[in-house]
């Protein structure tokens, strides 16, 4: 394979953003929770990457990538095999390795906020060695590695299945199975508010991720080397923009029409309008990404 640099650069630069989102999270997370649980906090999102590296190297990417299954790719302790196949055009292996390494972390920390301050370190330790490990992998050999969902004709540019919805779907079970913070809800079954330490930490970790996010979608053309590719990027950027911006205004008008303002829960509604556009919309055009970021924008919880 001929390498090309500019792919390369733009694929490497990519992973470095996303890899960045590990600060949003843990600034979001950290900032709308206590104060006593900000140690937890920080090591929760810290091990999400320095437990899925290592564990993506040894078996992920070969599960992911691994060819000729429908299932599953196949067991290729620290990348030795041939996936000539599976690498975007100019790219060298170990481009690719590390750029879709941040993306499994990323898929990892998305399940931290859903689990936060009621989680023990060590179980939670547990938990996203098995999404790094077996999980995320087994899933995008599916999406990504040529399986049964390729071979279908599923298409997903950048995420917002293999990515997103196997996160919120593993943050999901964990939190239905942990159940809600003690005194979230009073003895009539009504939420109470249970106020963060710090907004802002938390405002910081939104402009991380809403900086890093273009790298997630943007990274995703994995190339530069074409007018087309070219246009496709700033397409994406363009979008991945206005999704947020969209979100977050359809988020604080939500806010003011259905309950009183109040500082803390203004910025945790532009929090959920930045966090809630998947990558789903970067190849749409800005006026269907405008429309689809509306009704969304409210649908992210906190529990």
């Amino acid at each position: 394979m001929k390498f090309s640099a500019v792919n390369t650069i733009w694929v490497l630069l990519g992973a470095a953003l996303v890899f960045f989102m590990q600060a949003g999270f843990a600034m979001c997370e950290a900032g709308f929770t206590r104060a006593k649980n900000t140690g937890n906090i920080l090591m929760k999102n810290l091990m999400d990457f320095c437990i899925g590296t290592p564990l993506y190297w040894l078996f992920g990417f070969g599960i992911m990538f691994g060819a000729g299954k429908a299932l599953f790719g196949w067991i290729d302790p620290f990348i030795m095999k041939n996936y000539t196949e599976a690498l975007p055009e100019g790219v060298p292996l170990w481009a690719f390795a590390i750029f879709q390494t941040v993306f499994c972390a990323t898929s990892a920390t998305i399940v931290s906020g859903a689990m936060a301050e009621r989680t023990k370190f060590s179980a939670y330790c547990v938990h996203s060695a098995a999404i790094s490990l077996f999980i995320y992998p087994v899933s995008g050999h599916w999406i990504w590695g040529g399986g049964w969902l390729a071979d279908l004709g599923f298409h997903d540019f950048a995420g917002s299945t293999a990515v997103h919805m196997v996160g919120g779907v593993c943050a999901l079970i964990g939190a239905k199975i942990l159940g809600p913070r003690i005194g979230k809800y009073d003895k009539d079954g009504k939420p109470r508010a249970i106020l963060g330490h710090n907004l802002s930490i938390a405002a910081l970790g939104v402009f991380i991720l809403w900086f890093c996010w273009f790298g997630f979608n943007g990274a995703s053309t994995v190339g530069m080397d074409s007018d087309e590719v070219i246009v496709r990027a700033g397409l994406v950027f363009f979008n991945t923009n206005l999704a947020a911006a969209v979100a977050t205004l359809a988020a604080m008008l939500a806010l003011i029409f259905f309950e009183t303002s109040r500082q803390y829960h203004s910025l945790m509604i532009f929090r959920n309008g930045v966090k809630s556009f998947p990558a789903s919309s970067s190849l749409s055009t800005p006026s269907l990404t405008a429309i689809k970021r509306i009704p969304i924008s409210g649908k992210r919880i906190s529990v």
